[in-house]
């Protein structure tokens, strides 16, 4: 007995001391830092006092006045019903709008690190946490956040917004978050989200971007229906004032508790923005012209190469610029609804693809401005080549169902001489049209069996598409092809977006500085009948699904990029739509009461670091 009590002592101590080493081996590899990048390490030091493309003196004051596209009729954007502002095309790249501040900024769009393809710093949550095989993370947040009300942003609001948003919100939300397993709140300033999946990284990143809605304000209120009541925020502006449909009014709030963070330094510096809705570009930069807005961003090239001819472009009171940039260019085609019978053939598609005349468009319509879009990720390293390299070809030989041309063969749309001679496109149409059951008799496409003639509707929002795709028509014409060009307002046009009620239809999608859940939005099978959402051809292929998730699991920029481009061939050789065009610089013309910095973000518009200048504030009011 008497060495009973010792060893006791003993065995207690090292009881003690392997619950240490367990929990110590538990915990080596969990990190905190204040930001999370994709590939390798932040840019920017935890103690980093501004961005370098910002000017951290910029003046604040002034009124800017901007222009949108269409209208609005809710300000809740976390919804499938209505159109809120920030919804509407391009309003995005102004950086300001109704939208909810997020646990981190950067990769997303609305809030982008302007000189990183993908790191998000610490917005709302002061630091993120995890360990290395992100099995989970948690967003620590600050203290000093809060909501315009005052009421501090605590973990409760974060769990509250992530389950509303499943629950209530755009089915996006359900689908990008579809791997976090539990989201807990495990003290009052820390939120830790579980996660699975082979993305877990990825979705840490993008679990960054969740925007924090106040619980105490939403409670009480319905979240799915739509709103024109101005929702509590927590951002550099709130709603002053609106005209439904029309306009609508930000103010600065003079103390926004992240006023002084590194992030936002030389950042958001009118104190107030107002934007007008047109619904006709033209009317709109004829009211540009006459000084009703400040900044005009333009999207029709012939307008840019003949129409800045006026008194306040001579006398340098009005500035044109093109700004370079390396943002992946937006995904600009002409959809095919490939769940209509009329688009299930692929050598449909094609004769279809063949017959839009880029070449022609461009030196008579763009003035030669454009580059054709020949990839789904035009100006990114996700772009395939003509002929792939090895290793991309090593990808695709692992796909029973992809044939030689995919794998090893010249890929390329065809380049015309852009004359308006199309022969050779149109017998190579007519060839695969006759290979689809369709035959040219008497001017008239029909098909061999069911006699139908060949037509259909490509529905437009925008009336200035009419000189691009009234020659497209002409074209079909040719061939026997009945096209008719549905022109309809945004409520409409959204409406039956969301239901897929369209044949073929003009579309712009954004694309994200490194690959992301996008890619699932618009090319997965399990959105191809999700209403609301954008696979809006209906794609519904097993080697994109496949491909799709081994480049999101890659964790480097190598795999990323030959996944990629692997995926763009499979995609291309589909002939989901007919590519359009893009650039690789901002056209911009604005007032000269305007300024911003001298280094320019290539990642980013970076309209949130522009200030006016303080001799003309007078003048903006």
């Amino acid at each position: 007995m008497a060495l009973a009590t010792p060893l006791s002592r003993v065995q207690k101590a090292l009881f003690i001391a392997s619950c240490w080493l367990i929990s110590s081996i538990g915990q080596a590899d969990v990190q905190r830092s204040h930001a999370l990048s994709l590939y390798g390490s932040a840019k920017y030091e935890a103690e980093f006092s501004h961005f370098d493309y910002v000017n951290p003196s910029a003046p604040k004051g002034g009124t800017v006045r901007l222009m949108a596209t269409g209208t609005f009729d809710t300000l809740n954007p976390y919804t499938l019903k209505g159109i809120s502002p920030v919804n509407t095309p391009g309003f995005y790249l102004f950086a300001i709008s109704e939208s909810n501040e997020t646990l981190m900024m950067g990769t997303d769009s609305l809030n982008r690190s302007g000189d990183e393809p993908l790191t998000g710093y610490g917005l709302i949550a002061e630091s993120i946490e995890y360990p290395e095989n992100f099995s989970w993370v948690t967003f620590h947040l600050r203290p000093e956040a809060r909501f315009h009300d005052h009421h501090p942003i605590q973990a409760e609001d974060v769990l509250f917004s992530y389950e509303t948003l499943i629950k209530e919100g755009h089915p996006r939300y359900r689908l990008t978050y579809r791997d976090v397993s539990s989201a807990e709140v495990i003290g009052p300033q820390s939120i830790r989200f579980t996660l699975q999946g082979d993305s877990r990284k990825r979705l840490a990143i993008t679990l960054g971007e969740l925007p924090v809605l106040p619980k105490h304000y939403w409670k009480n209120r319905e979240f799915s229906s739509t709103t024109l009541t101005p929702p509590l925020g927590s951002g550099p502006y709130r709603i002053e004032s609106l005209d439904p449909g029309r306009s609508i009014n930000f103010e600065r709030v003079r103390d926004y508790w992240g006023a002084n963070l590194a992030v936002n330094k030389g950042r958001f510096n009118f104190d107030r923005v107002r934007f007008d809705f047109y619904r006709d570009l033209t009317v709109a930069f004829e009211a540009f012209k006459a000084h009703q807005y400040d900044l005009h961003l333009e999207y029709i090239a012939k307008n840019w190469a003949t129409g800045y001819d006026f008194n306040a472009l001579h006398n340098k009171q009005v500035i044109k610029h093109e700004i370079p940039h390396q943002i992946p260019a937006v995904l600009q085609g002409f959809f095919f609804n490939t769940r209509k019978e009329l688009f299930a053939s692929i050598q449909t598609r094609e004769a279809l693809t063949l017959l839009f005349d880029f070449e022609w468009a461009n030196r008579s319509l763009f003035h030669n401005a454009y580059l054709r879009s020949n990839s789904y990720f035009a100006n990114s390293g996700l772009a395939s080549s003509e002929i792939p390299g090895k290793s991309v070809q090593e990808i695709l030989a692992g796909y029973d169902s992809l044939g030689e041309r995919v794998i090893k063969e010249k890929m390329a749309l065809p380049i015309t001489q852009g004359n308006g001679n199309q022969r050779t496109q149109i017998r190579q149409a007519l060839h695969l049209l006759k290979e689809s059951g369709w035959e040219l008799k008497q001017g008239k496409l029909r098909h061999s069996k069911t006699h139908q003639p060949f037509q259909f509707e490509i529905l437009v929002r925008q009336q200035s598409l009419s000189r691009i795709l009234v020659p497209y028509q002409q074209s079909l014409k040719k061939v026997g092809i009945d096209m008719q060009i549905r022109l309809i307002d945004s409520a409409q046009y959204k409406n039956r977006m969301d239901n897929f009620d369209f044949d073929m239809t003009t579309i712009a999608l954004g694309q994200a500085l490194a690959p992301g859940d996008e890619l699932r939005q618009y090319f997965h099978s399990s959105q191809a009948d999700t209403i609301g959402g954008q696979n809006y051809a209906g794609i519904n292929n097993p080697t994109v699904d496949d491909l799709i998730e081994k480049l999101l699991a890659a964790d480097d920029r190598q795999s990323v990029q030959k996944y990629g481009q692997a995926l763009d061939r499979v995609l291309l050789s589909q002939y989901y739509m007919v590519p359009n065009w893009y650039i690789n610089y901002h056209r911009v013309a604005h007032w000269n009461l305007l300024d911003f910095p001298e280094s320019i973000p290539p990642y980013d518009f970076g309209f949130s670091n522009w200030w006016i200048k303080p001799d003309t504030i007078s003048s903006s009011e």
